[in-house]
């Protein structure tokens, strides 16, 4: 994030500056408390939105009768497992939120350091005053998405995760198959259920009754999330045929019209990545956890691979798309660059020089549907 273009300049005489530990047992607050510079201001309170009110205004109380009134409140708190609602609740009550990636945070290295709920408070806040001074690489922000936006982002990972346990369940089915001798069996056709009762062992007998029921109540749980992704694809394919689609509509509209990429792809391109702001294509790559690690120290000099720090689902699609954009989209500069960088290697510097395509590629997308820019040598799809 960008200093100079979304950061007032702050004035301690009269701002607020407060760091916020969470934890589903209690919250711990450490703050800078105008004409309190010399006082610890540091406290615990219950986990809730009210107990934090009140907090803050107790700090403002304090500040008043010190001769230094608060006419401006800078809180922050590391990204974690009760997602934006608490940064949505503190702007409606006119506080300035910031919301940390934790493991940008640079910790005490020492292999036994003592930490606790206090500290991590105090670090916090030690670390939000750098970033407020405008020291660089201090730590990286969470851009706060749209609640609108963040809804709609669930479909896409329900469906990842229905996904998953359809593998599952057909594997399992398979397993139990597997160790009585019989093969030649898929729980995904319609035909299933018929095909069960047809199956033999590996010995020609029938599959035993208790095997034979187990993998039946196996196929009642497929069947179900059978349809619920079926209902999650309908309602993800209506979005890329509406003729009236919002912002991220629009952008996944945008994104199928070009070879090589379907409604899933650009439903999750559009829905974990491009709905979020990005000060450039550096940030987009790190937020994807497509970018270097090297590790360059005295006479060490190696590359340690992608930092895979950022979001997992989106980093997958990319790569999926990088294979299939060589084969879809041969003229794309992105393709050509690869292919000159490749050559006749073997497998291993493909697979690894691949990441790199994944990243240009999702720079190159990202600018395609948000700035209109066209990705030099790509073919869109032919109109129906």
């Amino acid at each position: 994030m960008n200093h100079s273009t979304n950061i007032l300049p702050v004035d301690y005489d009269q701002t607020l500056v407060l760091a916020i530990e969470l934890s589903n047992k209690s919250w711990v607050l450490a703050g800078q408390v105008p004409g309190l510079s010399q006082t610890k201001a540091k406290r615990t309170i219950e986990p809730n939105k009210n107990d934090l009110l009140v907090a803050i205004n107790g700090y403002r109380t304090r500040a008043a009768a010190a001769g230094r009134p608060v006419k401006r409140v800078i809180a922050s708190y590391e990204a974690g497992w009760c997602g934006f609602w608490l940064a949505r609740w503190l702007i409606a009550h006119d506080i300035e939120v910031h919301v940390v990636q934790p493991s940008s945070v640079p910790v005490d290295r020492r292999m036994r350091r003592a930490k606790s709920d206090g500290i991590d408070a105090e670090l916090l806040l030690r670390t939000l005053l750098a970033w407020l001074r405008g020291e660089p690489r201090v730590c990286s922000m969470v851009p706060i998405p749209d609640e609108a936006d963040e809804d709609a982002r669930r479909c896409v990972r329900e469906r990842s995760e229905l996904v998953s346990e359809r593998v599952g369940l057909v594997n399992r089915i398979g397993a139990i198959l597997a160790t009585l001798g019989a093969d030649d069996y898929n729980p995904l056709l319609q035909s299933r259920r018929r095909r069960l009762t047809e199956l033999r062992t590996g010995l020609g007998n029938p599959i035993p009754p208790n095997a034979l029921a187990k993998i039946a109540r196996l196929l009642t749980r497929l069947e179900l999330v059978l349809v619920q992704i079926a209902e999650l694809e309908l309602e993800r394919d209506a979005v890329a045929k509406t003729d009236a689609p919002d912002q991220a509509g629009k952008m996944i509209q945008q994104l199928i019209r070009l070879r090589g990429i379907g409604v899933q792809s650009a439903t999750v391109l559009v829905r974990e990545a491009f709905v979020r702001r990005f000060a450039n294509g550096k940030a987009l790559g790190s937020y994807a956890g497509l970018t270097s690690t090297p590790y360059n120290s005295g006479g060490i000099d190696r590359e340690r691979g992608i930092g895979k720090a950022g979001n997992r689902r989106l980093r997958t699609v990319m790569v999926e798309l990088a294979w299939l954009w060589q084969r879809y989209q041969p003229g794309a500069t992105q393709v050509v660059w690869f292919r000159e960088r490749v050559g006749s290697t073997g497998r291993r510097v493909r697979k690894v020089m691949v990441v790199a395509l994944a990243r240009k590629l999702l720079v190159a997308l990202w600018r395609f549907v948000i700035d209109g820019v066209m990705l030099e040598g790509a073919v869109m799809k032919p109109s129906i």
